[in-house]
């Protein structure tokens, strides 16, 4: 874009090779074309629907490939991950296995009613949807992600709020990724997480603890600290159902059998409410870790997740401003 000045107003030329992003649809406008995309009742990838959509609203090559302000994903290609991930948090659609999703019963119900629109109130009807905005928003977590903004939010808020959206949409690809891998695999992940916190002294030690013991319960043992002055006991269990109090009891008895008093659960699912109870009346200092932790566990000590971008956020150096 240039422009020149002629007495005191300015005109601007755009060229062709620019793109004017609100020409680009917003996650909210895709969202019914999507569901409707997925009215086959087929298997879809998320690279169908961005090419579907994309020829749908007849988007230029130049609107197709303009990039977010980090450089490193399309406009386009954002607002349709986003306008399934919304569907899918309604029940909308369902994920069959990683990258693949169909239209449910459910959405195929609302397609029956031929809405002339797809709208986040719309979605709220829905518990699954109305239970993951409030959690969302006790969490600070709700942010606008199309060009809306809410001024009651500062911007450094808006940031901080989509972070914590990212994350979490992380932290559930984290989860079905772990799914889709091998039980030893699953053990090797443990073992690095483990690691990474601190445990376990040395790779190689770790490495033979996990996956050697089978003792009634006991799926492996890491050193404490680098210097073994004790002993963890590890269960690793790649679930897609709660762990019960039968599990975990199962898991006290072997390490009684072991004269140990403390160990680690680790499940990719989560623990009844009995299972929790249970541990907390015990003498043994049991460490319950459910899925949603996992992932998390694996964001923060960086297993299984690489830095995609990273946002400096700047304040006046009020101290340079002094006039000595």
């Amino acid at each position: 874009m240039s422009s020149y000045s002629s007495n005191c107003h300015t005109f601007f030329i755009i060229t062709t090779t620019e793109v004017n992003i609100m020409s680009i649809p917003d996650y909210k406008t895709l969202m019914l074309p999507l569901l409707k995309f997925a009215n086959d009742k087929k298997e879809h990838s998320l690279r169908d629907a961005i090419n579907y959509l994309a020829d749908k609203f007849e988007l230029t090559e130049d609107e197709k490939n303009k990039l977010l302000p980090s450089g490193k994903q399309a406009i386009f290609n954002n607002r349709v991950g986003w306008a399934r991930t919304y569907l899918k948090k309604a029940g909308l659609i369902e994920y069959i296995k990683r990258g693949i999703f169909k239209i449910t019963d459910r959405g195929l119900e609302v397609l029956s009613e031929n809405p002339k629109k797809l709208t986040n109130a719309y979605l709220k009807k829905f518990p699954e949807f109305k239970n993951f905005k409030e959690k969302s928003s006790s969490k600070k977590d709700d942010v606008q992600i199309s060009s809306d903004t809410n001024i009651e939010e500062t911007p450094e808020e808006r940031l901080e709020n989509a972070y914590h959206i990212i994350r979490d949409e992380l932290s559930q690809s984290l989860i079905s990724q772990v799914m889709d891998c091998s039980p030893s695999f699953f053990e090797k992940l443990v073992v690095d997480l483990l690691l990474k916190m601190g445990y376990g002294g040395s790779r190689q030690d770790a490495g033979k603890a996990i996956g050697q013991t089978n003792d009634g319960g006991i799926d492996g043992i890491i050193k404490e600290d680098r210097l073994g002055l004790d002993i963890i006991y590890i269960q690793a269990k790649r679930w897609s159902n709660s762990v019960g109090r039968p599990e975990i009891q199962k898991f006290v008895g072997a390490l009684a059998g072991q004269k140990a008093k403390k160990g680690v659960f680790i499940t990719t699912s989560g623990f009844t409410k009995g299972a929790k109870d249970y541990v907390s009346t015990i003498a043994n200092k049991i460490i319950l870790i459910n899925g949603k932790q996992l992932a998390q566990f694996m964001i923060d000590f960086n297993i299984g997740v690489s830095i995609e971008n990273t946002y400096e956020i700047k304040k006046i150096d009020t101290d340079y401003f002094v006039d000595e």
